[in-house]
C-alpha cells in the first residue's frame, strides 16, 4: 500500500463546554473552511464519542498547512475561542506531533 495522506489525532473537550464546541464546527464559519481549503487540507472530518474527538484530514504538506493557518486571521479568532473548550495544549507545537496513521483497509 503506498504512503498515505491522512492524518488523525484525538482531543478531549472539556465536558462543560461539549455543547458549544459542537454547535460551532456544525456551524463552522465560511472563513474557517476557506481557510482551511487553501492550506491545503481536504476531507477533514470530525467524530465524537462523549467528550473525545478524532480528528481526520488528508494533507500533502502538514508543516506547510500548518504555517498557512498560524498566519490566518479566521483561524486565529477560531483557535481562540476553541483553543479554551479542550483539555491540554491546543498548541499543535507544545502538542504531541500529528502523525501520518498507516493504513491498513481502504473500501472504495
Amino acid at each position: 500500500m503506498e504512503k498515505s495522506n491522512k492524518y488523525a489525532w484525538t482531543w478531549r473537550v472539556k465536558e462543560e463546554c461539549l455543547t458549544e464546541y459542537v454547535k460551532m464546527h456544525l456551524n463552522a464559519w465560511p472563513e474557517i473552511i476557506t481557510e482551511h481549503s487553501r492550506a491545503g487540507i481536504r476531507n477533514y472530518s470530525i467524530f465524537q464519542q462523549g467528550n473525545q474527538f478524532f480528528y481526520c484530514f488528508e494533507c500533502d504538506d502538514v508543516p506547510a498547512a500548518f504555517a498557512y493557518i498560524d498566519k490566518s486571521d479566521a483561524c486565529k479568532r477560531w483557535n481562540a475561542i476553541t483553543s479554551k473548550m479542550v483539555e491540554g495544549s491546543f498548541d499543535f507545537h507544545e502538542a504531541e506531533p500529528i502523525k501520518p496513521m498507516r493504513e491498513v483497509f481502504f473500501l472504495k
